[in-house]
């Protein structure tokens, strides 16, 4: 497995900053969040990659600053707005591509919202991923609360729906805040987990850095090695939820040491 962290946690910084940030507390492997549509064009990128590239560093994954629209862009009802919004992801699949990314995370559609049903969804996303296999890149599902994926049952269906043909987003805090253990979603999940966004916890404190609170990280590490895990395991936490960003370099340990 690689280690690697997310742009977004150092928001509202912007990206190039946060990037630049990171790469001096000795992170290598990068998600990064899109937070303006200026960040998705290629002067931009090139900036990103040529930063990255004076260290030796590489990216994995991208995600949309769209990610709360997606249950009108992506997954309505609506057929014009749909075919826009496959458009829209496309450039943000062209943007991972450029940085050398393999997937850009998705959060689907809210619970409650909607008249898909779940066949209609997993028939959607599936229909996504084929509209962005041109760049090489794929849609990747995102366990998120108050979202349908956020149900490990929903997950494996969609995975057994589309006979394993999808990829899927590990994210711990989301588990803890939607009342499922990691290790369930992963087992739900299977051999189509293709990232993981990692942090700790502790009782009222359901996202912390790597090493703040009492996650079990030998029982996950284990749950990654059944399902044969083998990509990147991003530590994403919420800028509120550590104090100095000096912080995130003994984090950068934490997560090297176990994975």
């Amino acid at each position: 497995m690689q280690t690697g962290i997310s742009t977004a946690c150092l928001y509202p910084m912007e990206t190039e900053q946060a990037l630049a940030l990171l790469l001096s507390l000795g992170y290598r492997r990068f998600e990064v969040f899109l937070n303006a549509f200026e960040e998705m064009e290629k002067p931009f990128l090139e900036k990103l990659k040529a930063r990255a590239a004076e260290y030796g560093a590489s990216f994995c994954s991208v995600h949309p600053l769209t990610s709360p629209m997606e249950t009108l862009l992506l997954f309505g009802e609506y057929p014009r707005r749909t075919e826009e919004g496959f458009r829209l992801y496309y450039r943000y699949a062209e943007a991972a591509a450029c940085l050398g990314g393999k997937y850009v995370v998705l959060h689907g559609q809210r619970r409650g919202t909607g008249a898909l049903s779940d066949e209609e969804y997993w028939e959607r996303f599936g229909e996504l991923k084929c509209f962005l296999e041109p760049t090489g890149v794929q849609p990747a599902q995102e366990n998120v609360r108050d979202h349908r994926s956020c149900d490990p049952g929903f997950i494996r269906g969609m995975r057994e729906y589309l006979k394993g043909d999808c990829a899927f987003v590990l994210d711990v805090k989301q588990c803890v805040l939607s009342g499922c253990t990691p290790e369930e979603m992963a087992k739900a999940m299977g051999n189509s987990l293709s990232h993981v966004h990692l942090s700790d916890h502790k009782p009222g404190a359901p996202c912390l850095l790597p090493g703040m609170g009492e996650f079990d990280f030998s029982g996950f590490r284990k749950a990654l090695e059944g399902v044969s895990y083998q990509g990147t395991v991003v530590t994403e936490v919420y800028r509120q939820n550590f104090s100095r960003p000096e912080e995130l370099e003994t984090a950068r340990q934490v997560v090297e040491n176990w994975f």
